[in-house]
């Protein structure tokens, strides 16, 4: 989960009286998953029996990738982890795939459809660690996801007999660069695989054992602009710039636990706060003023790309400049987002689903390059655990320490929906 808008704040003033999260593990009664019009090869106990054989080897797989963390584009390592696995679980590997991309194909007994699951791999720089950082981390979740993704490989390969269609697992490299989905579909992994859906979990800052939802929603894209000021007094004036222009923000990066928590309510609030937004940072550097923004809706940025200039124009001899499109939003196509709700609810109980609706307004996703080209989901799984900070929950903070025992959680729910999808 990109992060690049991002202000310093003190890590106690965030610590200090956090709320306990105060919820356990929904496991629900395990049924078999009913496919939508009819019952699904690979049931859900037989995906929960091969679960429990391998969840105390996952556990410690991610350990082993947390401790070696890789910064976008450089995951070697982690890459080559990744390769071994799925090699030993009898999928078909091809590494270096954009980069040092992983695309482990897995081929059911029976016919089917062509489904990708995809999980990224690099870890957090320190200048997007909120505050700061001193070395690139894994403070983003991405050595769960991969780890889950994993799991839930092998638990289908374990299954293979009863396994109809395709899955095509893409363990992407720079997602917090933005730039590996990127990389990846130049590379050509939905056409030569024929991908007709695609799906991903990520670590979110809701109780263990819950998921979020996001139909119609999901993360804002990017834009930036670049003013030019000149004159003698240019430095002075792309400070006073600057300042107006972080004015068009509607929501402030939270500076407290308290603010954190209050937004984890407010986007799973309809018609609340967040369903519209902007949040912008603006920064002056001697004659320049830098700006990076997000908004809600994405056709919001017609009008913020408007008032930059239009602030920008009352400057004598300054000149915008944008890119020529705005890195583009995460939308979850609504269908798709409610099939998984309800598909979540029949594994592990009705309590396991939240839905969200409205996007965090701090984060992004390049996972939107996929979904504009394909239907799928991206659902928020669940770390926090029972009493714990919600900082710890919460991606990019230097504190952020996921339950572990959301792996398990995760492979049960994505290794019976993945195989339910390729059934479909």
């Amino acid at each position: 989960m990109n992060r690049p808008i991002d202000h310093a704040f003190a890590r106690r003033t965030l610590l200090a009286g956090a709320a306990a999260a105060g919820a356990g593990i929904v496991w629900g009664t395990a049924g078999q998953a009913a496919a939508d019009g009819g019952r699904a090869a690979v049931e859900q106990r037989v995906v929960d029996a091969e679960l429990a054989r391998l969840e105390g080897e996952l556990i410690a797989l991610r350990r082993d990738i947390h401790q070696h963390p890789e910064a976008p584009g450089q995951e070697q390592r982690t890459a080559g982890i990744v390769a071994r696995e799925l090699r030993a679980a009898g999928l078909d590997v091809t590494t270096g795939v954009g980069g040092t991309g992983v695309v482990g194909v897995l081929r059911g007994a029976r016919p089917g459809r062509t489904v990708a699951y995809r999980a990224d791999m690099d870890a957090v720089p320190p200048q997007d660690i909120v505050g700061g950082g001193t070395a690139v981390a894994h403070v983003c979740g991405h050595d769960i996801h991969t780890t889950v993704a994993i799991g839930v490989a092998k638990v289908l390969a374990r299954l293979r007999r009863h396994l109809s269609g395709t899955v095509v697992f893409l363990f992407q490299p720079a997602e917090e660069a933005l730039a590996g989905a990127r990389a990846m579909i130049d590379a050509g992994v939905l056409e030569s695989n024929r991908v007709q859906e695609i799906h991903a979990l990520h670590c979110g800052p809701f109780p263990v054992g819950q998921f979020a939802v996001t139909p119609g929603y999901g993360l804002p894209g990017q834009d930036r602009a670049q003013v030019t000021l000149s004159g003698p007094d240019a430095p002075d004036a792309a400070r006073r710039l600057a300042a107006e222009i972080g004015t068009l923000a509607t929501v402030a990066v939270p500076q407290t636990a308290a603010d954190l928590e209050r937004m984890v309510t407010e986007v799973q609030t309809p018609d609340g706060p967040l369903a519209r937004f902007v949040a912008v940072r603006a920064r002056a550097q001697d004659a320049k003023v830098s700006v990076s923004y997000r908004c809600w809706p994405q056709e919001r940025y017609v009008s913020v790309r408007e008032d930059i200039r239009r602030l920008a124009k009352s400057y004598a001899g300054s000149g915008v400049s944008f890119p020529a499109e705005p890195f583009p939003a995460m939308v979850c196509p609504e269908d798709d987002a409610r099939r998984v709700a309800r598909h979540l609810r029949r594994t592990l109980g009705r309590g396991a689903v939240t839905e969200l609706h409205a996007a965090f307004p701090f984060n992004g996703e390049d996972f939107a390059l996929y979904l504009g080209r394909l239907p799928g989901t991206y659902t928020f799984l669940g770390v926090r655990a029972p009493g714990a900070p919600i900082t710890t929950g919460f991606p990019h903070y230097p504190d952020f320490a996921p339950d572990e025992r959301a792996i398990g959680v995760g492979v049960r729910a994505m290794a019976g929906w993945i195989a339910k999808r390729t059934h479909a």
